[in-house]
């Protein structure tokens, strides 16, 4: 039969075992070695069980266990030592309090998924680890960040294989009741509700549960409220799921119930209120319009409030691609704000101009939530140095006349944080060399440059190390096989070969992410007889794990997955590579560290970062991978490979990938392989031992989350603080009002005259096709129209450096001129100042004005540059040609 209703019953913990539940509540143990440890213990045979979940566990343990627990003096003193070390864990000083005292107080971090640990599954991929690394290591630095998400009843999908090989999505129902988390609840008990107005009359309640990662609180709102009715209770089903009238609830609730979430839980536990929030990826945009509609409600104008919030904004975004955007339709967007919904008292047409694809190129029909996402942050980050390149050029058109180079769009490379993805016995290695503490340290802060004490560990460790973690992945990877038959319908007696599924001696690569099509999963398969020859090599085989999800309405993803397990299935090859279905962060523990080698082949440049090589590199695997992301910009080849792109505009796709699977087939035969299976005088491969440890020195420190945030702090959290705490209503004003008549002015201002003369030594300087001397200066003087503005408002620039074949000029410097007469009769403004020739070569230059104000954070903020036109440039000379 079936209940009519289902609660949790939790057990009742003896006294002195009552520490068991605040360790099992605060998700620092997913992290944390010694608790984790404390908890295989309290049931050795349910810890696997309960999928390493203390929780779960707690919940399954008998009382007569419990009972011997608490009797158990040696347990109890582990116990109390695992207590004392959390209660100074989260109460100590930490890196962020010996830094100066202009930090942000606190900082809001929002993200459409976290994922912190499979037992709180709220993650799709890659954005969901990042996520959960982000609050994970602000939590080891002790920076005071609040997360906010969504809480889906459902989470992610949960993947298996049908006998034909093709993907199967189960939603399993959560119940928030039996996972590491708390009601938010006012003083008196009661749950605390977010409420949003919707179209109608009707409205989008949510509870806000609670999750305590290390000293970071994530804050996730359900809309599974009885109140709400069944639509809206359905907001927050799954991740990713639904139209798109459902996706804008879900952003809606994330954005603008997120922060009302915040206030309610800075208002019951006396946290301080966030200076700064942090938009991860466009979803949570409309942050930015609930805290301008905080603004107004206290008397400041649309205009002073956006201010006031822009500076107070990050926003990171993670696609390299405009087809991977949030975007809805203008009138949807305009029924859900304004009169009779959401936020009515702001004009929806501000609203929808914030959103509004309205450059060229764009969709003046369609709002884009990463457009919204720049217009309301004053500062915005890709996730590599590679990623922020493209950022520039895909968003350029927001900042008109600035090359993309300018376009202020910086960039924070991705990090991993290593106390989850380094396995325990790369750890131990690790402390048995420089002690425990230090390794601790080491692996979550971060802060030197080489980790130069993995040097002096001898061959014979590391080689042993990698075969132990080797070993390790075959028994989960034929347990995991063995079950995916199982469920793909294969009885006991079709099962046997399985035993023999890959070798603990046999080179080993890993392939493991989502399934879009640019992640290419199937590009090994280009030319199958020869990879059939690598894997069955005889003196030096390869074999090959692979794990990835495609998302469920993708169903050309389906079919590359279908592809690859068909490939696998094969008798002659099924030993030698594998397929293991529902990829997640508990196989991933396991797939990283057990890895040789960890492949990574999307198309150039689509992949944003890609953190999973990072993860690998942290436990000794090393990398091949194309130059994209983070790998374009750290590789070596003192420890890794690269994949020879053919990125060109005249390579069609097919020929790309032929061209590119040939250079991967290459590396494998002749330089990998013979590699790794080389031995010297002791039986050693030194030369991949070698390679090993140069990963794990040079590059360690670099992929650490720990570096991620602390540049997150510095170079983004901090500046902005200071912008915000600037920008008082009186100062948001003044910059408003000055932004307004700058606008206004703007098509009054031009470059009118452009002369140069040379000064010492001397030049001939003056025409087309001129020559000059290094270390030349000319001498510019400029007449300028500033419409009615003052020189104050303004900065006349020279940009000088080489120039291309169209006379484009690269790699630029700027020269500030200094007004020196003005205004005219004509209202003109004459400019004087030197140029310098530093450079060789064909060289140029031209003079540009740009809008200039004490609060501005980029001079490209508002858009506006005045340059010479085509005619008066052409009179100025380009120099050195």
């Amino acid at each position: 039969m079936k209940a009519i209703r289902r609660f949790s019953v939790r057990p009742v913990l003896p006294e002195p075992l009552r520490p068991l539940s605040e360790l099992a509540r605060n998700l620092r143990w997913s992290w944390h070695s010694e608790t984790r440890d404390l908890f295989h213990a309290v049931a050795p045979e349910g810890h696997r069980a309960a999928d390493c979940d203390p929780l779960r566990l707690l919940g399954a343990v008998s009382a007569g266990r419990l009972a011997q627990l608490a009797g158990d003096r040696r347990f109890l003193r582990r116990l109390t030592a695992a207590a004392d070390d959390l209660h100074d864990y989260l109460g100590g000083r930490r890196w962020y309090q010996e830094q100066s005292d202009d930090l942000p107080a606190a900082v809001a971090y929002f993200s459409p998924e976290f994922g912190v640990t499979g037992a709180l599954p709220q993650y799709s991929g890659g954005l969901g680890i990042l996520a959960g690394d982000h609050l994970k290591s602000a939590s080891d630095l002790g920076v005071p960040l609040i997360g906010v998400g969504l809480l889906y009843r459902h989470g992610y999908f949960r993947q298996s294989l049908s006998r034909e090989g093709w993907q199967q999505e189960h939603y399993p129902l959560l119940d928030p009741h039996e996972l590491p988390l708390a009601l938010l609840r006012e003083a008196d008990g009661c749950p605390v509700h977010v409420a949003l107005a919707l179209p109608g009359g009707r409205s989008l309640r949510a509870y806000v549960w609670q999750a305590q990662v290390g000293r970071v609180p994530l804050l996730l709102l359900d809309s599974d409220v009885e109140e709400n009715d069944p639509r809206e209770r359905d907001v927050t089903d799954r991740l990713y799921g639904g139209g798109s009238e459902h996706r804008l609830l879900q952003e809606m609730l994330l954005g603008v119930g997120g922060v009302r979430a915040v206030r309610a839980y800075c208002r019951l536990t006396g946290h301080p209120g966030p200076e700064v929030f942090h938009t991860n990826e466009g979803h949570a945009g409309f942050l930015g319009l609930e805290r301008i509609h905080e603004l107004a409600a206290d008397g400041l104008e649309f205009a002073p409030a956006l201010e006031s919030v822009r500076a107070g904004t990050v926003f990171t975004t993670h696609t390299p691609v405009p087809a991977g955007i949030d975007r809805f339709d203008r009138e949807l967007v305009a029924r859900h704000f304004g009169t009779g919904a959401e936020l009515p008292d702001i004009d929806i047409e501000r609203v929808l101009a914030l959103g509004l694809e309205t450059y060229p190129g764009g969709d003046p029909n369609c709002f884009n939530m990463a457009v919204m996402g720049l217009r309301l942050a004053q500062r915005a980050n890709g996730v590599s140095t590679l990623h922020g390149e493209v950022s520039r050029r895909m968003f350029a058109g927001l900042w008109p006349g600035f090359d993309a180079a300018e376009v202020p769009i910086t960039s924070v490379t991705n990090g991993v944080h290593a106390p989850t993805w380094v396995a325990p016995e790369v750890f131990r290695l690790g402390a048995r060399q420089i002690g425990a503490g230090r390794t601790e340290d080491a692996l979550a802060v971060g802060g030197s440059e080489r980790w130069d004490a993995v040097a002096e560990i001898p061959d014979g460790e590391i080689w042993e190390l990698r075969r132990s973690l080797r070993e390790q992945l075959v028994t989960e990877a034929r347990e995991r096989l063995a079950a995916s038959w199982r469920e793909r319908g294969a009885g006991a007696a079709e099962l046997g070969w399985i035993d023999g599924v890959l070798d603990p001696d046999v080179l080993t690569i890993g392939f493991a992410r989502r399934v879009p099509s640019y992640k290419r999963l199937t590009l090994m398969l280009r030319d199958r007889d020869r990879l059939m020859e690598l894997l069955l090599h005889p003196e030096r085989p390869i074999q090959i794990v692979v794990a990835g999800k495609a998302h469920p309405a993708d169903d050309g993803g389906k079919r590359l997955v279908q592809e690859l397990v068909r490939f696998a299935d094969d008798p002659r090859v099924r030993h030698r590579i594998v397929f293991l279905p529902d990829y997640g962060m508990t196989m991933a523990q396991k797939l990283y560290p057990g890895c040789d080698i960890w492949l990574n082949n999307p198309l150039r440049p689509l992949e944003a970062c890609g953190t999973s090589g990072m993860k690998a590199a942290l436990n000794g695997c090393l990398n091949l991978s194309v130059l994209d992301g983070w790998w374009d910009e750290w590789y070596e080849p003192d420890f890794g490979w690269s994949i020879p792109t053919a990125d060109g505009a005249a390579v069609d796709h097919d020929r790309r990938d032929d061209l590119e699977a040939a250079a991967l087939y290459d590396l494998l035969e002749e330089r990998i392989a013979p590699r790794f299976y080389e031995r010297g005088a002791g039986g050693l491969p030194e030369r991949w031992i070698d390679m090993v440890r140069r990963t794990l020195v040079t590059l360690g420190p670099k992929v650490l989350a720990g570096r991620m945030v602390r540049e997150y702090v510095q170079q983004l959290y901090a500046p902005a603080a200071r912008a915000h705490r600037s920008l008082d209503p009186a100062a948001a004003r003044e910059l408003a009002d000055w932004k307004a008549r700058v606008r206004d002015a703007w098509a009054g201002v031009a470059v009118d005259h452009v002369e140069t003369s040379a000064t010492t030594p001397p030049a001939a300087a003056g025409g087309v096709n001129g020559t000059a001397e290094l270390g030349s200066t000319l001498a510019l003087r400029v007449r300028v129209a500033l419409g009615g503005l003052d020189p104050a408002d303004v900065e006349v620039q020279a940009v000088a450096g080489r120039v291309d074949e169209s006379d484009r000029i690269t790699d630029p410097t700027t020269v500030p001129l200094k007004p020196t007469a003005g205004p005219d009769l004509d209202a003109g403004w004459l400019y004087e100042g030197p140029l310098t020739l530093s450079r060789t070569g064909p060289y140029g230059y031209t003079v540009r004005i740009l809008p200039a104000h004490r609060l501005l954070a980029s001079p490209a903020e508002l858009g506006l540059v005045a340059v010479p036109t085509e005619t008066r440039g052409e009179a100025a000379g380009v120099l050195m040609r």
